[in-house]
């Protein structure tokens, strides 16, 4: 049988400096975090990306996922999904 999965990837960008931390929450719950090097942009700033995957039935089950930036002298950055906008 084959298993489905879903990928949700977060981008963050135009960040200053560069340690900031991705990290997941499905429910509130954290799933997890990344702590990879931004990537240096043109214009000075940072970007970084972070994935998630889920199986199909941890998609069903979740109500939102949160994606969360953060650096320990700014104020968190975050962006939810909420399953019932999604399609699918």
């Amino acid at each position: 049988s084959s298993t489905t999965q879903a990928t949700l990837t977060c981008l963050a960008n135009k960040g200053f400096p560069s340690d900031w931390t991705m990290s997941w929450k499905v429910d509130g719950t954290i799933k997890g975090q990344t702590t990879n090097p931004g990537v240096l942009e043109k214009d000075g700033l940072y970007s970084w990306s972070s994935t998630l995957t889920l199986t199909s039935q941890q998609w069903t089950m979740a109500r939102e996922v949160t994606c969360e930036a953060h650096q320990s002298s700014q104020p968190p950055v975050t962006q939810t999904l909420r399953m019932a906008d999604c399609s699918g």
